[in-house]
């Protein structure tokens, strides 16, 4: 008799399940995965829940420069020989988390096809993100940058038709993460609510009608040099 077919290798079940190299962390609200400064020796996925990331400049001043959610990656700084963390980590809800340790990483990249795909594609996805925010911050107005990240947020698209933010972001944290103020961000809100862009129900819910103002650069949502410098 042949010797037994080896099962076909699954990605996710392999980052759900404790192992060599792994560990599965469920994590309360608030908590770091790791700080900024920390030694970089492990890469972890994001089963369930959101965690945030910040980076603190020399000068002290802290900013949020993105929210993962689940089948994300991060800290995978330390694959391109980062030997500290260049970002604090935290959870933003009750989370479950794979860490994976750098040598674990490593040895199933090179012998799993299907998982450096998985993670190949993740890399790519994240690279395509971090141009458009540059571009983003470059060329459009606070306004129109808190319109593309509600958006964002809502995974607008996937479902074609309104979206709910699940999740409770404050402004202050929707200010971080477009470079602006809270108050521009309270002012911004508002004259999408009245514009009927979005509504409150408890969470955020985001119209079509703001993806079409942002395509169609209407009037309601478009470049002003006069006021958006912060």
């Amino acid at each position: 008799m042949g010797r037994p077919a080896k099962p076909e290798f699954d990605p996710k079940a392999f980052l759900a399940m404790v192992g060599t190299g792994k560990t599965v962390l469920t994590m309360k609200k608030n908590q770091h995965v790791f700080e900024q400064g920390d030694v970089a020796d492990s890469v972890f996925y994001l089963q369930k829940g959101q965690v945030k990331l910040t980076v603190v400049s020399e000068q002290g001043k802290e900013a949020v420069v993105g929210i993962l959610e689940p089948g994300q990656f991060f800290g995978e700084g330390c694959l391109n020989g980062h030997p500290l963390r260049i970002a604090t980590t935290t959870t933003m809800e009750e989370s479950v988390i794979t860490s994976i340790t750098k040598e674990a990483m490593i040895a199933t990249l090179r012998t799993e096809p299907k998982f450096s795909e998985l993670f190949m594609a993740y890399l790519l996805t994240r690279n395509s993100r971090i141009e458009e925010d540059l571009i983003d911050q470059l060329f459009n107005s606070s306004e129109k940058r808190l319109a593309r990240l509600l958006l964002l947020l809502a995974h607008f698209g996937e479902e074609g038709r309104s979206q709910s933010i699940l999740l409770n972001i404050s402004q202050e944290t929707l200010a971080e993460m477009i470079g602006t103020t809270r108050s521009r961000v309270s002012a911004f809100m508002n004259k999408f609510r009245k514009l009927g862009l979005i509504s409150y129900n408890g969470k955020i819910e985001v119209h079509n009608s703001l993806l079409n103002a942002v395509l169609r650069e209407k009037p309601e949502i478009e470049r002003d040099d006069s006021t958006s410098k912060d």
